[in-house]
């Protein structure tokens, strides 16, 4: 099946749809004009620019390339990690806590998955490493954040309780039992969602994109199936090392809870 192009002039007619509803939320004064149309924008130039990225990347294949492709990306999601947090961490724990639990999360599992399960030769081919880790590292991004920022501000809220329970001889592992589970849960409901809905409520996007892209629906399938998986379980991975570290963080060595060591939004 042949792929039709899509010229800039019939993106520019699509861009008129946003334009149209900012000047309808600015007429209407719901306050969100200005920052709809900054998003466009950067998404705009953004996805242009990794255009171009991508394009050279996959001229090129040099694996120190797609390295660097993929820390520039840990970085910046780590990044974001932070700022979506907000009540944090102080210094660089905020950002050491979500960069490591997404580095190891979604990097293991992603050359596991290229490895055993697609196989491309070689096994680090940017077509689909880069789409997979940037994937995975989405999706990670938003669990471990959700997950990071309910454990900060139950934790300063039940300060009280956590106090209390320790008072009464609860390890802080027990006295936080609950709130690592509210947390967990929170970090976990994005991709449980989106694997409930899939293919009832939702057709997801990857498969969407491959289907009109001239892949067979069966093909398109299989892999939204496995990205979906291998979402699911990176960002539960990567939610577990984050709640767990950030936990700790909490309380020193000798088990005290320290609220000092949380920044005030």
């Amino acid at each position: 099946m042949e792929v039709i192009d899509l010229a800039w002039w019939k993106l520019g007619l699509a861009t008129l749809l946003i334009l149209a509803l900012a000047a309808t939320s600015h007429l209407s004064r719901l306050g969100i004009a200005r920052s709809l149309l900054t998003a466009t924008v950067r998404t705009i130039i953004q996805l242009a620019l990794i255009a171009l990225v991508l394009e050279a990347l996959f001229a090129s294949s040099a694996f120190y390339w797609i390295a660097l492709m993929a820390l520039i990306m840990l970085l910046v999601a780590g990044r974001e990690v932070v700022v979506r947090q907000g009540r944090r961490l102080r210094g660089w724990w905020a950002f050491g806590i979500g960069a490591g639990a997404m580095f190891i999360s979604s990097f293991t599992v992603t050359v596991m998955a290229l490895i055993v399960v697609i196989g491309p030769e070689p096994w680090y081919a940017p077509q689909y490493a880069i789409p997979l880790l940037g994937m995975m590292l989405g999706n990670n991004l938003t669990g471990i954040s959700l997950a990071l920022d309910r454990l900060n501000e139950s934790v300063w809220r039940q300060r009280a309780v956590i106090e209390s329970r320790l008072m009464l001889g609860q390890t802080w592992q027990e006295a936080l039992e609950d709130i690592r589970r509210e947390s967990m849960r929170s970090g976990m409901m994005p991709s449980i969602n989106a694997m409930a809905a899939a293919g009832i409520v939702s057709l997801p996007g990857m498969m969407t994109g491959q289907i009109l892209a001239g892949s067979p629906p069966a093909v398109a399938v299989k892999y939204q199936i496995l990205v979906m998986l291998i979402i699911t379980a990176g960002t539960g991975f990567g939610a577990v090392m984050a709640v767990s570290w950030g936990s700790r963080r909490l309380f020193d060595e000798r088990e005290r809870l320290r609220l000092d060591r949380l920044l005030k939004p």
